[in-house]
């Protein structure tokens, strides 16, 4: 899915990590590196569009995370 919107559930600074939920109600993962602006941080209830990508582990991922 291309051009996915959501919002950031949770982003762990310390891990990295965190959710994405989309507006299908749908979670996915992403890791500080697939937010696009290169800042590796992103607070909770952000905003975001998104890329959905095939991740590691089997599963899918959000990349290249854009506040709106």
């Amino acid at each position: 899915m291309a051009g996915s919107r959501g919002t950031v559930r949770e982003f762990d600074d310390a891990k990295g990590w965190g959710t994405v939920t989309g507006e299908d109600g749908t979670d996915l993962f992403f890791h500080c590196t697939a937010i696009a602006d290169g800042t590796r941080t992103i607070a909770a209830g952000t905003a975001v569009t998104y890329e959905v990508v095939a991740g590691r582990q089997g599963r899918y991922e959000a990349s290249g995370l854009t506040p709106i």
